[in-house]
């Protein structure tokens, strides 16, 4: 018995040294978890996450919808081509018929198809074939090179499957998308993928900016003027272009958000040409470098720079400095979001502008104006109407104001913001007086341009 109490008293003993040693020299070194105040390295981990469960994304209903309502275009085109000195410096040869394609999307049941301007451009024929195989002479009702877009119709002897528009401002970035078109000649072709990014400008630097949505949906030669779908058969866009290195698809493709589109063939329709809105600001988008240089904090959004006068933006009461974060309650992170928004809005529409203006946010409503332009493609410029307050601040009388160049010659002698007052000594007044000038004139003779720059200085450039 007194035997059997030593032990349980050695054992007892023993355990509580274990137990006291793993507390002292253990126990003290374990590591804790820190918080990201305590700890700015500290970089959270969460162990307990369940496996993702499949997105069961179903295309084939939209899929299926799609290459009914998606349609190949053939473009006819003919050219001369000279044989020899005499026809090539004073025109003719033989003419020859080139044949392009592309595809295009059907968007009512009376035959209205929308495609991309580059697939019908200079056509002298335009043939359409529908994925049942048959084929229909289209005529071309309308297009706008600047965003690409172009309205042709069919007259079929019944109601053709068509494709609903969806809200391309709702496109969200990883949805899933579909490409559906008519590459390298084939029959309707179906391709799937996300939406790697919208408001996407390809051109930067010009200064007509452009709002695409990007998807790595494969689109390839052929698919201009396709649709994008999303899952439930909606068009939300309209394929235009890839960037790539080899002409094929790498991985990038861009589209026509859907609005801009519908706008676009809508304005077609009721007035014959497009009606385009503008705020009248300028300004650009912010980041790291601008904002240190503007002494701001902000690095998105768009800064307006300057108020056109006479413009809604002046009339609404937005100023110089503002930021402006939101249209609609569309979030505006640079200066192709703004432009993508308002490529869908016409002139006389009332926008509610979110500004940041000394730290306070401040919604603005703003009645947009219209944008009078026209190209001067002899010359490379464009211009637009100037308003009375602007002839007035320059003490001009009449002029149209150049707002931008067309070429990168022209680019170099920093013309944008001038006020042509004479075209070959004739005033003009707005851009209809451009327009008959410019159609009035001898083709063969130079053209002399007089206009007044941004220091007041009067000046003419001839040419030939």
């Amino acid at each position: 018995m007194k035997q059997a109490v030593r032990l349980f008293l050695v054992a007892l003993f023993a355990g509580a040294i274990t137990l006291g040693g793993y507390k002292y020299f253990l126990e003290k070194d374990s590591v804790t978890i820190a918080t990201a105040e305590e700890n700015p390295s500290f970089i959270p981990t969460n162990f307990n996450s369940l496996p993702t469960s499949s997105t069961n994304a179903d295309f084939t209903e939209a899929a299926n919808n799609s290459v009914h309502a998606v349609v190949h275009v053939k473009n006819v085109t003919i050219s001369r081509q000279p044989s020899n000195l005499m026809e090539y410096f004073y025109g003719g040869g033989e003419p020859r018929a080139m044949v392009g394609a592309g595809s295009g999307v059907i968007i009512s049941p009376d035959g209205y198809i929308v495609t991309n301007n580059h697939v019908i451009e200079n056509a002298s024929q335009l043939e359409v074939t529908l994925n049942d195989n048959r084929t229909y002479e289209a005529t071309l009702i309308g297009s706008d090179p600047k965003t690409d877009i172009a309205l042709i119709k069919v007259e079929a002897e019944n109601d053709l499957p068509f494709m609903p528009f969806g809200d391309s401002n709702n496109v969200q970035l990883g949805e899933w998308v579909l490409a559906v078109g008519n590459p390298f000649n084939l029959t309707s072709t179906v391709t799937a993928g996300i939406v790697s990014a919208k408001a996407r400008d390809l051109n930067q630097f010009d200064r007509n900016p452009q709002s695409f949505i990007q998807t790595d949906a494969a689109v390839n030669r052929g698919n201009s003027g396709g649709a994008l779908v999303n899952i439930r058969g909606e068009l939300i866009g309209i394929n235009t272009a890839i960037t790539s290195e080899t002409g094929s698809y790498v991985g990038y493709s861009f589209a026509v958000p859907s609005n801009n589109a519908r706008k676009v063939i809508e304005d077609i329709m009721e007035f014959g040409n497009v009606q385009r809105a503008i705020l009248g600001i300028s300004g650009g988008s912010l980041n790291t470098k601008v904002a240190d240089d503007l002494g701001i904090d902000e690095t998105e959004g768009v800064y307006v720079g300057g108020v056109e006068a006479g413009s809604g933006a002046e009339k609404g009461g937005i100023k110089e400095g503002d930021i402006i974060k939101e249209l609609d309650g569309v979030q505006i992170t640079k200066f192709s979001d703004l432009a993508g928004y308002l490529g869908s809005k016409r002139p006389d529409d009332v926008v509610s502008v979110k500004v940041l203006r000394n730290g306070r946010e401040k919604v603005i409503p703003v009645t947009l104006i219209k944008l009078d332009t026209f190209e001067i493609q002899d010359i490379g410029l464009e211009v637009r109407n100037a308003s009375k307050a602007q002839l007035e601040n320059r003490g001009l009388k009449n002029g149209v104001i150049v707002s931008r160049t067309l070429t990168k010659d022209m680019a170099q002698y920093g013309l944008e913001g001038i006020v042509i007052t004479k075209i070959n000594d004739k005033d003009v007044n707005d851009i209809d007086d451009v327009k008959r000038i410019m159609n009035q004139r001898n083709y063969k003779a130079p053209i002399k341009m007089t206009f007044v720059n941004q220091r007041g200085e009067l000046n003419s450039f001839i040419f030939r």
